[in-house]
C-alpha cells in the first residue's frame, strides 16, 4: 500500500488524476465542492470520502488540489476547514490549479510558517492527458519540496519540470495559455476561411498537418471544430477568460504588451457575455461567423 494522500477538486482534470493515485496503490481521500462527484469517485475507485479539505488532508503526506480560481485555492488551503491546519509538519501541498503567481507566493509563505511544503504546479495536456496520465507539470517552489513530491506527481504525469521559486510554475502556465490562445484563434480562422472558400476542409487540414503549420490543436481538435461540436459542462470559455485575465494582469505589472492575447481574450469575453461560458474554448470559431454575419 502506498502513502496516505488527498486530492481536492474532482472536475475533468482532477478526477482522473486522483484515479491514477488510487491505481498506484495510494490511500486516497477525496473531497469536492459538489459532494456527488466525490461520492461517484469513491464508488469507482475506492478510497475515502471527506467532507472538507481539512478532513481529507488529515494525516496525508501529500495533498493535491485542482480547483479554479485564486479564491478557491485560498479557501481549500487556509479558509475555514482548510487543508493547511490539518496537515502534519513536513507534508507537501501540491496545487495543480491555474491561478496567479502572487497567490502561489502568498500560500508558499503561509505553508512555510506551518512547517509545510507548497508547490504551485499547474498542468497542461487537456482532459485526455489527465485520463492517460501523460500530463506535463510546471512546478514552482522549494527544491526540497519538489524532490519529495516528484514521485507522487509522477503517478499522473509524463513530464515534470521544476521551474524555480514559488510562482514560477504559474508564470510558465501563463506562457502556455498565451500560446494556446494564438493557436486556437489561428486554427479557427484557418478552418473558417477554408469552409468559406469551398475547399474540402478536411483534406486541406490533412495536407497542412504534415508541414510547418501543424500543432497539437490541429491534430486533436480540428475535426470537432469543423463539425462545430462543442459539448461540455466544464466551462472552457469561462476558464480561458479567467486565465487570460491573470496573464494580462501580470503583463501590465511588467509593462509588457501582449496584443494578440488581449484580442483573443476579448473574443472569449464576448462569448461569455453571450451566455456561452460553459462551452468549450475551441467554440471560439463560432464567433467568426457572428462577426462576419455568417451562419456557421
Amino acid at each position: 500500500m502506498g502513502e496516505k494522500v488527498a486530492f481536492i477538486g474532482l472536475g475533468e482534470m482532477g478526477a482522473p488524476m486522483a484515479g491514477h493515485l488510487a491505481r498506484a496503490g495510494h490511500d486516497v481521500a477525496v473531497t469536492n465542492r459538489s459532494p456527488e462527484k466525490a461520492e461517484a469517485w469513491v464508488a469507482e475507485h475506492g478510497g475515502r470520502l471527506a467532507r472538507s479539505a481539512a478532513e481529507a488532508a488529515e494525516g496525508a503526506a501529500f495533498v493535491a488540489s485542482c480547483v479554479v480560481t485564486d479564491d478557491d485555492v485560498r479557501a481549500v488551503c487556509v479558509g475555514e476547514d482548510g487543508a493547511f491546519a490539518a496537515m502534519g509538519e513536513g507534508s507537501v501541498f501540491v496545487d495543480h490549479s491555474t491561478t496567479s503567481a502572487g497567490l502561489a507566493r502568498e500560500l508558499s509563505a503561509a505553508a512555510a510558517d506551518r512547517g509545510l511544503g507548497f508547490l504551485d504546479a499547474p498542468v497542461t495536456g487537456a482532459g485526455e492527458g489527465a485520463r492517460a496520465g501523460t500530463l506535463a507539470v510546471m512546478v514552482g517552489g522549494e527544491a526540497a519540496a519538489f524532490a519529495k513530491a516528484s514521485p507522487f506527481i509522477d503517478s499522473y504525469a509524463a513530464k515534470i519540470v521544476h521551474m524555480g521559486p514559488s510562482g514560477h510554475g504559474q508564470l510558465t502556465k501563463m506562457v502556455n495559455q498565451i500560446l494556446i490562445s494564438a493557436n486556437m484563434e489561428a486554427l479557427s480562422e484557418g478552418i473558417f476561411f477554408a469552409d468559406e472558400t469551398g475547399l474540402d476542409t478536411a483534406k486541406a487540414l490533412d495536407a497542412i498537418a504534415a508541414g510547418t503549420a501543424s500543432s497539437w490543436w490541429l491534430e486533436n481538435r480540428a475535426e470537432r471544430m469543423r463539425e462545430r461540436d462543442f459539448r461540455t459542462d466544464e466551462g472552457g470559455v469561462d476558464v480561458m477568460v479567467k486565465d487570460l485575465a491573470l496573464v494580462l494582469e501580470e503583463a501590465r505589472g511588467m509593462s509588457v504588451s501582449l496584443p494578440v492575447t488581449a484580442l483573443v481574450g476579448q473574443f472569449w469575453t464576448e462569448m461569455q457575455a453571450r451566455g456561452q461560458g460553459r462551452w468549450e474554448a475551441m467554440a471560439l470559431i463560432t464567433l467568426l461567423g457572428k462577426l462576419g454575419g455568417k451562419t456557421r
